[in-house]
């Protein structure tokens, strides 16, 4: 990985979690099942069948909560989140990225299915194309599967017609394989630009970071992820994982030890339901 790279990955909380507060968006989501309530009622068109209007543009991802009011972001002091939830105070998004692997992606399936828990897959269009039955499964399963581009690139680098093309191809593979476009798109790296804002829409998906990185990219054991995960346990976090990109049996093994814990502690563990005003 490069070095520019790593920088960037490691610098999205802070630049997540400052923005989300300056997009100004919470209220937008619900978390939970059917029986959730929405926070307002939806109105015209599912967004994912249309590009939002220029007004829903979101210059910045969402994520967990908003910037601190008397404290620099990095501390990422915890207050009202922006993923809101109806009726459930201690609810959790758990999120993989970079796949599907037929390596990893199956046994953390079967972790999810033993739980009845839902979780969000940003998949990668080049790993989707090699396994639609993977994304079939995912979506037969009730897991949210979302767009992360289709060689993931550093967008911040790429021309406007590039992202696009990256972006709608994986968009598309996912429809091939779900039969429905993704609502939800992460950047690699979590290097968002403008541009990736603006396609992001047009295609009718919303970005979406996070605010707990496992870093279980770097490999560092399975007890080391799941202790990140319960010290960063609190009603709207949004976790985030890999089930491909590298060996992932940590993360795998992690999922094992630190899912039963959260579900213990009280957490409702489910994926966004998208609500638009």
């Amino acid at each position: 990985m490069k070095k520019d790279q790593l920088f960037t990955r490691r610098r999205v909380l802070i630049a997540g979690a400052a923005a989300a507060g300056a997009a100004g968006t919470a209220g937008l989501f619900a978390l939970g099942g059917e029986s959730a309530a929405p926070v307002a009622p939806a109105a015209g068109a599912p967004a994912r069948r249309f590009p939002l209007k220029p007004s829903a543009y979101r210059l910045q991802p969402l994520t967990g909560y908003g910037p601190p009011r008397a404290a620099p972001a990095r501390t990422l002091v915890r207050h009202e989140p922006l993923l809101r939830i109806a009726d459930r105070g201690r609810t959790m998004v758990l999120t993989f990225d970079d796949g599907p692997d037929p390596r990893y992606t199956p046994d953390i399936l079967d972790t999810l299915g033993e739980y009845d828990v839902r979780a969000m897959f940003f998949v990668c269009g080049g790993m989707a194309a090699e396994n639609p039955e993977l994304l079939e499964r995912m979506a037969d399963e009730g897991h949210v599967v979302g767009n992360h581009t289709w060689s993931h690139p550093l967008l911040t680098k790429l021309s406007r017609s590039r992202i696009h093309s990256e972006m709608k191809r994986t968009c598309d593979v996912i429809e091939e394989a779900v039969g429905e476009r993704p609502e939800w798109f992460r950047a690699p790296y979590g290097a968002w630009n403008r541009a990736a804002f603006q396609i992001g829409a047009e295609l009718g998906m919303e970005p979406l970071a996070w605010t707990v990185d496992t870093l279980d990219w770097t490999t560092p054991g399975a007890r080391a992820i799941s202790r990140r995960v319960e010290n960063g346990a609190a009603p709207g976090v949004v976790v985030l994982s890999h089930d491909a990109g590298g060996d992932r049996s940590q993360s795998v093994r992690a999922l094992r030890a630190y899912l039963p814990q959260l579900l213990d502690d009280g957490y409702h563990v489910t994926v966004p339901s998208r609500q638009h005003l």
